[in-house]
Order: structure tokens, then C-alpha cells, then sequence
């Protein structure tokens, strides 16, 4: 081999930025938004621009004279940026695209965080519905991807809803099918999503049961439109760190389930922990009242205290560093993140993208003014850090490589203990 042929390029390869546009869900107030649904895109791409976001992923939800779940029950409030009480046409995703080229702004994908396999047959029919008009809307907006949970129906043990899931999701994945989309499944396991002592409302909440999901997907020729929109903090708040996880998932030959990402971070709080374990309070949450589950949906937001007693959303960038956590398991190392996901998962880095997830409560703020450099803040944080570790990438397995020079030192290991 000539000295020239072994000398390979200094190519770091970036992941695409995004940013999930429930990080304000009130920009456009709601007067204004309801009697025009739009304005409230037009408005987030002109904010996203702003802020240094390239790209959204466009946040649906029910609007909230048609939800289930009142909002203050929930421990993140969704967001209706797109309106889909009328029907997505073609006029409206004109006006939309017209306004993403004059922002410079692209879409990622679309998103509706909701729960697929709910008890309640008349709620659930109207959720389903509601999500083929999401997929008709990614469609229009020419995006080949939607993110959402699976679910759970907490009357049901496990296996009963691997059964449901089969009965009434696999018919949602062959309505993706049908306009060419991929379903990208978020893993958080909803444990506050009611006021039982359920844990996991959302069976697709770790890699084990993503293949299972996957292998029944397979079944029905649906495969290719399950996949993972992986987000670490919820590995975080079950104790997984991601290098292991992505490690078990080559292990498995499933390396290739994860096909985008949400950075959003978990801070677990050590007292917390030794107070109630990583199962989170399960007895005198306020959740329930005179022995019985409470009608009030801000007694019923006690019921996440499974999660909140012990840990605590991260806006990346907005933890200090905390190399021991990282080692425990108690906060996300962002550098490791982006460096496993390179060497150990089957993606294009050029064509993933990082979206942005703001759930960070003290900064859940719905003023424009104040959380602009915030979020502006994080998306700089996560830029860097991924142009850190494609940049050790490239050198490490890449250019070093090619000349026969050894990369030094051991670094993280999966499965470590």
C-alpha cells in the first residue's frame, strides 16, 4: 500500500439539530391560534430561526377541549403547534412549506405523544383517528417520519398487551406503511400516566421489549415501520446508561431499531433514592384521597411522583458537569452518548437527527423573551458536544486507522459494574 492510499480524510460526519416545538406550547396565544391554526407554525419556524434551530419536530396533541387528560395532571404538558381539528390539506401544508423556506427552518418529523393502547375503546378510537391525521399531515409536509409512544392498557398484565398491541397497533403501522412513513417509538415509561401502582404505561420501554414489539411487527410485514426515537433520560431513570444499551442492542442484532434521538437529560437526585428506591413513592402520594383515586387532576400529577421523587428532567447543557454521575448513572454523558450511538448503532450520523427536548420544569417557561437564550443556550450545548464527538470519531476510527496509529486508553465500557 502506498504512503498516499494510507492516509484517510478528516471527515467528521454531524447529526442533523432539532428542536420538539412543545419547548413552548403557548407562543402564539391561544385566541389568536384557535381561530387561525397555522399562525402557530409560521410563528415557531420564525422563533426556531431565532434561536439557532435548523430544523423543528412539529408537536400534535389533541386540543385540549378534546383531551382525556387534563393538563394538570400531566407532569410535561403537550402541545398542539399543529391543529388538527380540520383535516391537514394541501392549502395548509402550502402555507406551511412557504413559510419554512422563507425561515430557512426544515422539519424533522412530526410528533403525537399519546396512549395507543388506552383502556377506554371510545377514547382510543378517537386517538387512532387522530393519529391518521397525523400521518396524513407528515405526508403533505413531505417528513417520512412520525415520533409517539405505544402505550399501555393498565387493566392488562404484559403479555395481555403484547395481544393488544397486536389486535390494535399493528393496524396503525400498516396505515404508516401505506403512506410510506416509519413510526419512531419513544421509550419513557410513563409512570405517572396514572394514579395505580402501574410502573411502565408504555410497554415499549427498554430494548427487551422493543424486540419483542419488533418480532410481532416482523409477523404482519411491518417491520421496517417500528422503530426507536431513543431518549436517555429515561434510561437514566431506569438505572440503563446508553453505551450498554446500544451495546445489548448489536449484541442482539438489532443495532438498527434506533433511528433518531430526543436530548433531553435526567438528573437523579441521590437522597431521593435512598428514600424510595428507583420505583419512585408508592404510597401516600396524594393521588389518592378517602381511599380512593382523587377526581382532581392536580391530586391525580401526584401519581408521578414514581418519577419525580428521585430525579428530575435536564435541558442538556443546563446540569453542571458531574464526571461520577456519569460513571453512576445519575445524569446523561452527552460525549459518550454521541460516541456509542456512532460506533455501536446501524445510522447514518449525516442523516439522524438530534431533537431537542425542553421539559427541564424551573425553566419551563412560557415567555418568549426568557426562555429564547435558554433554549438558544442548549441547542448551542448539543451542537457542540455532537461536532466534539464526531470529530473524535473520525480521528479514532477513521484517520488513526488508516496510517496503523493505535487510539490511546481504554475508554467507557458497556456492561461495566
Amino acid at each position: 500500500m502506498s504512503a498516499k492510499s494510507s492516509v484517510a480524510p478528516f471527515e467528521p460526519k454531524h447529526m442533523k439539530l432539532s428542536i420538539l416545538t412543545a419547548a413552548l406550547q403557548e407562543l402564539t396565544p391561544r385566541e389568536k391560534r384557535d381561530a387561525d391554526p397555522d399562525l402557530a407554525i409560521e410563528e415557531w419556524l420564525e422563533f426556531a430561526r431565532e434561536i439557532g434551530a435548523p430544523n423543528i419536530q412539529l408537536s400534535a396533541a389533541l386540543h385540549p377541549t378534546q383531551a382525556d387528560v387534563p393538563a394538570e395532571a400531566m407532569l410535561d404538558p403537550v402541545a398542539n403547534t399543529l391543529d388538527l381539528r380540520e383535516p391537514f390539506n394541501k392549502q395548509r401544508a402550502a402555507r406551511v412549506q412557504a413559510a419554512m423556506r422563507a425561515t430557512g427552518v426544515g422539519l424533522s418529523d412530526l410528533a403525537y405523544f399519546d396512549n395507543m393502547l388506552t383502556a377506554d375503546e371510545t377514547e382510543r378510537r378517537k386517538k387512532h383517528e387522530f393519529m391518521l391525521r397525523v400521518f396524513d399531515a407528515a405526508v403533505l409536509l413531505e417528513t417520512d417520519a412520525v415520533c409517539g409512544f405505544v402505550g399501555r392498557n393498565p387493566k392488562l398484565e404484559m403479555d395481555e398487551n403484547l395481544e393488544m398491541f397486536e389486535a390494535v397497533f399493528i393496524p396503525l403501522l400498516k396505515e404508516a406503511k401505506a403512506r410510506g412513513l416509519t413510526y419512531r417509538v419513544e421509550q419513557c415509561p410513563m409512570p405517572g400516566w396514572n394514579v395505580l401502582d402501574r410502573w411502565h404505561n408504555n410497554i415499549a420501554y427498554a430494548p427487551g421489549p422493543w424486540i419483542v414489539l419488533h418480532r410481532i411487527c416482523e409477523k404482519h410485514g411491518v417491520g421496517d415501520q417500528f422503530r426507536i426515537h431513543y431518549d436517555p433520560s429515561h434510561a437514566i431513570l431506569m438505572g440503563q446508561d446508553s453505551r450498554s444499551i446500544f451495546q445489548y442492542l448489536k449484541d442482539e442484532g438489532y443495532n438498527f431499531l434506533i433511528a433518531g434521538f430526543h436530548v433531553k437529560g435526567q438528573v437523579i437526585d441521590a437522597r431521593g433514592v435512598s428514600a424510595w428506591g428507583y420505583g419512585g413513592q408508592t404510597m401516600q402520594r396524594g393521588d389518592w384521597i378517602d381511599g380512593k383515586p382523587s377526581p382532581e387532576p392536580a391530586d391525580q400529577a401526584n401519581a408521578w411522583k414514581k418519577q419525580t421523587v428521585l430525579c428530575e428532567h435536564e435541558l442538556p447543557g443546563t446540569a453542571r458537569h458531574d464526571p461520577l454521575a456519569y460513571l453512576q448513572n445519575r445524569t446523561v454523558d452527552w460525549l459518550d452518548h454521541q460516541l456509542a450511538a456512532r460506533e455501536l448503532l446501524a445510522i447514518d450520523p449525516a442523516n439522524t437527527y438530534l431533537v431537542v427536548e425542553h421539559e427541564y420544569p424551573k425553566a419551563r417557561i412560557q415567555d418568549k423573551e426568557k426562555l429564547a437564550p435558554i433554549l438558544k443556550g442548549s441547542l448551542a450545548f448539543t451542537k457542540a458536544i455532537d461536532e466534539a464527538a464526531a470529530a473524535m470519531y473520525a480521528l479514532q476510527h477513521e484517520v488513526l486507522p488508516a496510517q496503523g496509529i493505535p487510539v490511546q486508553g481504554i475508554g467507557r465500557e458497556a456492561y461495566r459494574s
